[in-house]
């Protein structure tokens, strides 16, 4: 009989039930066994996120710089545009928002403390990163351009090479130990009596990222729709076979067919379209932003940090970058943030695992919205070339 395989999501979801089950009555050794793991995966995720970083970014702008037309440029500018209007459409929403439905009922970072007085792991493996994050980064803008301009290709082949074996560590390690580490996290979040306060800091914020996200798709449709003169609403009704295709998939890249076929429908020309859906698919995360600013900034009020504007402007310019590297596979924008969200935000290691647990728990939907997005710029981009024609 074939064993019926639980997707990412439905792992997530058995392990913070179980884990919160488990620690009400867990002895002090099972609790340090799965500490002593977390410890060992966090170190792991220290050690690997600027590996991702570089692995993804590089190839990713040095691919975009190879056929630097006209059309990919603007394609380029407009998705990172939407990307970026997301995230500040996202920063004052919430902002004006949560305070009302987020108090700061327990502070995540002195809980990490708690962990190690209380819950200490049997032993630690200390794993310092080749490079910190930023250094990472803009090294990969560096060698990126650099690969975009130089005429061979040897460099852009050795990081696509590179690209491919930080998306198999993501996909066969990262991934599958996921919901372990969530265990092993919630198990401690259960142990010291802060579980009602973080499952319900889940139900409120997902709820408001979830309307977000249908508000964000009727401002991408109604732009579209006045600059090419279309009837948004039609056009975004013609997208609903797309979004509901990626809340199966999750995936942007699979649902492309399904994508292209009701951009068709739109009346965009075969030949835009075929251009923009694929590319968009890589480049256009809007919605995968969303989450992230969203998500960071209920963390931070629920631990009771500051949420500085301008350190937001340049957190979401970079995470626009980073979303153009996302790997397509499950939870593969999170993990390609999570090292700005670090560096930028002053996550501790808790703090990111209840971020990245937050973003896959809604993953289907972000996707959706990216894949719904990209019909709005194939719109855009249709009636751009239109006006170049005539």
């Amino acid at each position: 009989m074939r064993l019926i395989k639980i997707p990412l999501l439905g792992r997530i979801v058995i392990a913070i039930v179980i884990g919160i089950i488990v620690g009400q009555f867990a002895p002090m050794w099972f609790a340090q066994l799965f500490a002593t793991f977390n410890s060992l995966f966090s170190n792991f995720l220290s050690f690997i996120i600027p590996l991702i970083i570089l692995g993804l970014v590089a190839p990713a702008i040095g691919e975009i710089g190879k056929g630097a037309g006209r059309l990919l440029f603007l394609t380029a500018v407009i998705a990172y545009a939407s990307t970026l209007f997301s995230g500040f459409f996202t920063y004052f929403s919430c902002e004006a928002i949560f305070p009302y439905i987020i108090s700061a009922n327990v502070d995540l970072a002195s809980a990490e403390a708690i962990d190690d007085v209380v819950i200490t792991p049997f032993f630690t493996v200390g794993m310092p990163p080749a490079m910190d994050v930023m250094t990472a980064l803009i090294l990969s803008f560096c060698l990126g351009l650099g690969i975009s301009f130089i005429k061979g290709d040897t460099m852009l082949k050795l990081f696509v090479d590179f690209r491919d074996i930080i998306n198999k560590i993501i996909s066969a390690v990262i991934i599958p130990l996921l919901p372990i580490y969530i265990f092993g996290m919630f198990l401690s979040i259960s142990i010291t009596g802060q579980a009602y306060m973080v499952v319900s800091l889940f139900l409120k914020v997902i709820l408001v990222i979830f309307v977000l996200h249908i508000l964000l798709l009727v401002m991408q449709y109604l732009v579209a729709g006045a600059i090419s003169k279309r009837n948004p609403f039609k056009a975004l009704k013609n997208m609903l076979p797309a979004y509901a295709t990626a809340l199966g998939t999750a995936s942007s890249a699979a649902t492309i067919p399904v994508t292209l076929n009701c951009t068709l429908k739109n009346n965009v020309d075969r030949s835009i379209a075929s251009f923009v859906v694929p590319l968009c698919a890589t480049i256009h995360l809007s919605g995968s932003t969303m989450k992230i600013v969203g998500f960071s900034m209920a963390i931070m009020m629920f631990s009771n940090m500051p949420i500085d504007f301008a350190t937001f402007v340049g957190f979401i310019f970079m995470i626009g970058i980073a979303m153009i590297a996302a790997p397509g596979v499950p939870g593969g924008a999170i993990m390609a943030a999570v090292g700005i969200i670090q560096s930028a935000l002053g996550f501790n290691e808790q703090m990111a695992a209840l971020m990245i647990t937050l973003y896959i728990a809604v993953d289907s939907f972000g996707t959706a919205c990216n894949v719904t997005g990209d019909g709005a710029i194939a719109m855009i981009m249709d009636r751009l070339k239109q006006n170049r024609k005539n």
